[in-house]
């Protein structure tokens, strides 16, 4: 039994061995890189979609790169520039980018898996992580939540984006948003040869 698994409550049989593969935070992870490349892969575009996709994909992982900027992880509560807009601007920054990269395939085989692993993987994270942070910071995290959903932001202003505390070291290192930058170049590099 993970911690994950142990913290949501643990069930038996089936369902039981269901929730440890979607608390498996490695597995998610793992996956959702590995549907970038099968995008990529298995593409079959036009130049159309190829353009609007990796622009998607594009702004999805420059939001992540911001998001990432202010996580300290368990130490503070980020409440700020993108966490002003949602609870999980990370996953929202992934919902981008594997939308993006899918649009870019134009592969209804790639836009089912894809649309499975997020029903699969990103209810459970969310239920998680909410539970977690809860835990750590309790009415800080209560009061800050009450107004802010989880993905999809209720309200969009210009000036929550531009608040101080953005770390670049903190985001491209500590938080490894380098190396999935440089992972994503090359599966974008790889569907734009694939379309041309």
């Amino acid at each position: 039994m993970t911690e994950r698994t142990a913290q949501m409550g643990e069930r038996s049989g089936i369902s039981g061995w269901f929730d440890r593969i979607r608390y498996n935070e490695i597995l998610r992870q793992g996956i959702g890189l590995l549907l970038i490349a099968v995008s990529a892969h298995y593409a079959r575009p036009d130049a159309g979609t190829v353009v609007v996709g990796l622009g998607i994909a594009v702004l999805g992982q420059l939001f992540r790169i911001y998001a990432a900027g202010y996580i300290f992880k368990n130490k503070e509560l980020a409440s700020n520039g993108p966490y002003a807009l949602v609870r999980h601007p990370l996953y929202l920054g992934n919902f981008l980018i594997l939308g993006g990269f899918t649009l870019a395939a134009a592969n209804a085989y790639v836009l089912i898996g894809v649309m499975v692993f997020f029903l699969v993987w990103y209810p459970a994270a969310i239920a998680y992580e909410d539970s977690k942070l809860e835990r750590i910071f309790e009415d800080e995290w209560r009061a800050w939540s009450k107004t802010i959903r989880a993905m999809v932001p209720g309200r969009f202003r210009m000036a929550d984006l531009k608040a101080d505390g953005w770390n670049s070291y903190q985001s491209f290192i500590r938080n490894g948003e380098l190396p999935i930058s440089l992972y994503l170049v090359g599966c974008g590099i790889w569907l734009w040869m694939v379309s041309h």
